[in-house]
């Protein structure tokens, strides 16, 4: 028998408040952060989602056309309906602040389930809090957007399979396709969860036949899972994406929205890793720690192995989508750790303790969110606040030619402009993007492109190419005259009425 002196060590009470500890910190640090730095206000496509979610509260509809742009005649579906909704719910109920609010439970959100899958195994108790912590630091920029959607459900989604994997259990599988009817509703990038179970049901296809004639290359942790009943939640789920106010829509919609060519050709967050930012050499190192991991086991796991290098070509091509690549990492790399010497009751109380204090910060910290004509004057700092401000008070003439990065805020702050583009790209089509890239980089004439010749008014980024040309060319300063302009914004409108 054990020595009673060793347990009351392991068990005892002063580790399992470091661990409550170490937990509360982990889990709410992000979200205090956010509530001092209010970086929720940034997000360019954050107002779209907001301006959709009040339009469905007000209409009692769903939208099905091109609201609040120009070309509200082409046919448009919301992918992320669900969470546009209750984005403006929350709008409703606490102004401005529900933003901030909003980002900060879904940090605190993103930090529990990083923690929970690098525990998937039931491997090192300090190790997950590393790794989670690490997760969080390399998954940067994190914004109350739908994509978040998507990396917490990828992440539970990852965690059952894994599971799954270590007790041959398919019953909380079961969980997977009402996971998918709410992630095909919340957001458009399920895609990337369909293909994690379908690269799952491939791994035990494969798996079983290795086992019948090379057991020995099947890792010994790694339990055999009935590929038949898999298999069916895999049907169920792909049938529950279709379960949308728009049908199958919603899947070729997506993909095209979220890899198309506009997208790869004018969006950095489309390029490939720079690895210019601390974030990025985290992300290497983690991604290079899994894979020493998986090569030092003496068997193959081969779902893992499949999932960390299509994470890791998926992420080093496209940066918007880096955050696989560290799901994936957190996942594995625990596995070189040993257990903790804490019983499995004491780590449950612990982790209980852990919510329980974060559920505490969380409530606190909103306190300190401050007050809605504080919150706008951080927006101005990013957006064109005075410059909408002056366009409303001086009743400038529509039609509006916008800065696409403003698309989005302009659909919620000056709703009676409908924008010329905003960050639909599933809309607008690859044709009108690219031509508009072009013009307003000054790549092609300003009479190629015809919203800019019917516009009234022409709302500039001050620093855009466009707007040094109307201000600097003699044959367009002739044209236009500036009538506005703040360290953010000039505010054009043409000489003569344009032709409409």
């Amino acid at each position: 028998m054990q020595d009673s002196t060793s347990l009351a060590g392991r068990y005892s009470p002063k580790s399992a408040l470091l661990r409550v500890v170490a937990l509360a910190v982990l889990f709410s640090a992000a979200a205090v952060y956010e509530a001092a730095s209010l970086s929720a206000f940034s997000a360019p496509q954050l107002w779209l989602h907001l301006r959709t979610g009040l339009w469905m509260l007000q209409n009692h509809a769903l939208p099905r056309t091109g609201l609040f742009s120009q070309y509200s005649n082409l046919s448009w579906h919301d992918p992320s309906w669900l969470f546009d909704l209750l984005l403006g719910g929350a709008y409703r109920l606490l102004g401005l602040r529900a933003i901030a609010i909003l980002l900060m439970l879904l940090k605190v959100a993103l930090a529990v389930v990083t923690f929970l899958l690098a525990r998937a195994m039931r491997v090192s108790w300090w190790a997950a809090v590393a790794l989670s912590a690490l997760a969080q630091y390399a998954i940067a920029h994190l914004q109350p957007v739908p994509s978040v959607v998507s990396i917490l459900f990828f992440a539970l989604e990852f965690r059952l399979l894994i599971r799954s994997r270590a007790t041959g259990s398919t019953r909380d599988l079961f969980w997977l396709p009402p996971l998918f009817l709410l992630w095909a509703n919340g957001d458009n990038q399920f895609g990337v969860g369909l293909i994690l179970l379908g690269l799952f049901l491939i791994s035990l296809l494969i798996e079983q036949a290795l086992r019948m004639r090379h057991p020995v290359w099947i890792s010994p942790g790694i339990v055999p899972v009935n590929p038949a009943r898999v298999g069916a939640v895999t049907v169920l789920s792909l049938l529950a994406t279709f379960v949308t106010p728009y049908g199958f829509h919603l899947l070729p919609e997506g993909f095209k929205a979220l890899y198309s060519d506009v997208g790869f050709e004018h969006f950095s967050e489309m390029s490939a890793i720079a690895f210019r930012t601390p974030q990025e050499y985290v992300l290497m190192l983690m991604v290079m720690i899994a894979f020493l991991t998986l090569g030092r086991r003496r068997s193959l796991a081969l779902f893992e192995l499949m999932i960390l290098l299509a994470g890791t070509a998926l992420a080093f091509r496209i940066e918007r989508d880096s955050w696989i690549a560290v799901l994936a990492a957190i996942a594995i790399i625990p596995s070189a750790f040993t257990e903790s010497d804490c019983a499995a009751e004491s780590l449950q109380r612990s982790l209980r303790g852990g919510i329980a204090a974060t559920a505490v910060i969380v409530l606190i910290a909103p306190l300190f969110v401050p007050r809605s004509d504080v919150l706008m004057a951080r927006i101005a700092r990013n957006f064109p606040v005075a410059a909408c401000n002056y366009i409303r008070e001086h009743h400038l003439p529509p039609p509006l030619f916008n800065a696409y990065s403003w698309g989005s805020f302009l659909t919620w702050y000056l709703p009676e402009y409908p924008v010329d583009v905003d960050s639909r790209v599933e809309l607008y089509g690859s044709d009108r993007p690219s031509k508009y890239f072009d013009v307003i980089g000054g790549k092609e004439r300003l009479e190629s492109y015809p919203d800019v010749s019917r516009a009234g008014t022409l709302l500039l980024e001050r620093e855009s190419a466009m707007a040094k040309a109307l201000t600097t060319l003699p044959a367009l300063s002739a044209r236009y005259r500036l009538v506005y302009s703040d360290d953010l914004a000039d505010v054009f409108v043409p000489v003569e009425p344009p032709l409409q």
